[in-house]
């Protein structure tokens, strides 16, 4: 058994354990090579088991460490290594300090439907990159999801994950996984499919609005009998979010919800939802994730209403509804688009072109705003009357510029020299060289700064411009990511940091550009929570990017 302070092949001094269950048993530990703390998953064994039930669950404990480091999710914790000590195997893990969303909903209550969204999203974001690999979770539950204290959400504990092709655990009769989050199917013969995936991911929110898993029983048997004779029991405080857990929650597989509905739908929730309190609490984590508001029914109706027709008439919404709804018809585009020769392709793009917009969105720089390319000076706060982007319904191809974007975003070119992709509906607005486009029902801003030297060295420029920020107090909690040369592109740097904005974990990336001749840089920068939903966004903004060189 193992002890505090122990030393783990000679390299992971352990501390105190931070959760224990099933056959394992999870240690802080200290990485005295790195120097750096780690998470060691302990394999514990219990007496009674034979030579063989303890070889097979060897097996999984390695079969676990296989199918999460087959993933580089943000989403997913990370395995750093799998050593052997006393004849045993241990799993070397990323650190979360964190609380499980079984612990928040135990200790806190459970969550509203906007957070449960929220956290939905993230773990729909882990299970579509886990079975693209080709890996099932198979134990998707509140235990085996992570609500870290800055409030990432993380999805752990593979340990009854499998490849597709891999029947290693899956038979008839044989029930993995818990009994309040296993799929009916799955509970009858032993089937594994993306499906039963989504299946749990539906019953884990379920749980985090209603405090409770949708087959709660007295017992283990209970709970079987139900999940094969009966429905779920009916949502009652999931609102707008009770047709998604619906919807995931169907019997039969192929009538539940694609990932991509579901998708679709959380994303149209967290879109409606007011950004979380400044000072967030490390111990009420649901104060970082989003705020518990309550909803129109107008939204709740969005929530539920059948996905939109791929290219539906072009009319002009102005309400905050249609722009919601523009927006999610964007996320639904680029979950089953693909990227050909750098742009997004769609089979019958409208030939029509977004009209350039006038110049008096025009003003003086603000004395507080700092200068540089960085989108800090585009995060103060916004003049009133700014236009916006017009919101059209039909994807239009640029002639001029050669990209093809779909509905949802407009082509901006404004008559100075450059175009580039912009989610419609955004306000914009020109401070000297840059120009700062601005999501109004978020935090996410964007800034184009077209002032950049060609002639100057990309990793040095953005090096300068991250101490000098940092020197001028505007980006507290600075943290760089990455900071790196693409070597296939044309002097093209890629700067990727963290940093704290009025209590609000933030995540930015700046792509330092020639083009044309001329300098650029283009940096996105959100909350924290929402960057992996954003990145689709990003490579759409690069990809659509072009400039025309100087005349005169």
């Amino acid at each position: 058994m193992a002890v505090a302070r122990m030393l783990v092949a000679g390299r992971y001094r352990l501390g105190e354990p931070v959760g224990s269950g099933g056959m394992g048993r999870v240690w802080l530990a200290r990485d005295e090579m790195l120097d750096r703390d780690v998470a060691v998953k302990e394999f514990v064994p219990p007496e009674w088991m034979t030579d063989d039930e303890r070889a097979r669950l060897r097996d999984r404990t390695l079969r676990e460490a296989r199918s999460a480091a087959r993933l580089n999710h943000p989403h997913v914790v990370r395995i750093y290594d799998v050593v052997h000590a006393d004849g045993l195997p241990w799993i070397v893990m990323e650190y979360v300090p964190s609380r499980s969303l079984h612990q928040v909903i135990h200790e806190d209550g459970p969550f509203s439907p906007a957070t449960a969204a929220r956290i939905g999203v993230a773990l729909l974001d882990a299970l579509r990159a886990a079975h693209a690999a080709g890996v099932l979770h198979r134990d998707v539950k509140p235990h085996n999801v992570l609500i870290g204290t800055d409030g990432r959400v993380v999805l752990t504990d593979f340990g009854l994950a499998t490849f597709v092709d891999d029947g290693a655990v899956t038979g008839p009769g044989l029930v993995v996984g818990s009994p309040q989050y296993v799929s009916p199917e799955r509970a009858r013969d032993g089937t594994s499919s993306p499906e039963s995936d989504l299946w749990s991911l539906g019953a884990t929110l379920y749980a985090a609005v209603e405090g409770r898993s949708p087959y709660a029983r007295e017992n283990a048997m209970a709970t079987l009998m139900a999940l094969a004779t009966e429905e779920p029991d009916a949502p009652s405080r999931a609102g707008m979010l009770g047709p998604v857990l619906t919807g995931l929650l169907r019997r039969q597989p192929r009538d539940r919800l694609t990932a991509a509905e579901v998708e679709r739908r959380l994303r149209m929730i967290v879109l409606a939802t007011p950004a979380p309190p400044k000072v967030p609490s490390p111990r009420r984590v649901r104060a970082v994730i989003g705020s518990d508001i309550d909803h129109s029914a107008e939204v709740r109706a969005m929530a539920a209403e059948p996905p939109p027709p791929e290219d539906p008439p072009p009319p002009e919404p102005q309400s905050r509804s249609a722009l919601v709804a523009a927006g999610l018809a964007l996320v639904a585009v680029l979950g089953v688009g693909g990227i050909l020769g750098g742009y997004l392709v769609r089979d019958t793009p409208d030939e029509s072109v977004a009209a350039p917009l006038p110049a008096s969105a025009t003003v003086p720089p603000s004395p507080a705003a700092p200068a540089g390319f960085s989108a800090v000076a585009c995060t103060r706060t916004e003049p009133a009357g700014l236009p916006k982007l017009p919101l059209r319904n039909a994807s239009r191809e640029s002639r001029d510029w050669g990209a093809v974007i779909p509905a949802g975003w407009s082509y901006f070119t404004n008559n100075a020299g450059f175009g580039l992709a912009v989610p419609d509906g955004w306000t914009w607005q020109r401070i000297n060289n840059t120009y700062c486009f601005r999501d109004p029902v978020g935090d996410t801003v964007m800034s184009l700064d077209t002032g950049r030297n060609p002639a100057g060295d990309p990793v040095q420029a953005c090096r300068a411009e991250a101490a000098r920020l940092v020197k001028a107090g505007v980006l507290p909690g600075y943290k760089e990511i990455l900071l790196e040369r693409r070597p296939l592109l044309n002097k093209t740097a890629d700067w990727e940091y963290q940093y704290v904005r009025k209590g609000v974990p933030m995540h930015a990336q700046t792509r330092w550009l020639v083009k044309a001749g001329r300098g650029f840089a283009i940096t996105w920068a959100t909350r924290e929570f929402d960057w992996t939903g954003d990145l689709g966004k990003i490579n759409m903004v690069l990809a659509t990017f072009n400039a025309q060189p100087t005349t005169g």
